[in-house]
């Protein structure tokens, strides 16, 4: 009998009613995807970096005082 902690209150899932079931796994799946897209941001935060320390390598020096930045 798997349990479910919701507001501080276990759920046996079992006894759950179909719809509950039903809102349970679309709820599980909402936090799949979250953790999902907070790994592929990460990852496109990490490639964007490294592609604006590729792009200043290969800019023409800038003159001192000047800075770069990129929207």
């Amino acid at each position: 009998m798997p349990t479910i902690k919701i507001d501080n209150v276990d759920y046996d899932t079992d006894k759950l009613s179909d719809e509950a079931k039903a809102q349970l796994v679309s709820l599980q799946f909402c936090d799949q995807e979250l953790t999902r897209l907070k790994a592929q941001a990460a990852a496109i935060q990490t490639a964007r970096m490294a592609y604006a320390k590729a792009l200043q390598a290969v800019l023409p020096t800038a003159p001192v005082g000047d800075t770069l930045k990129f929207n």
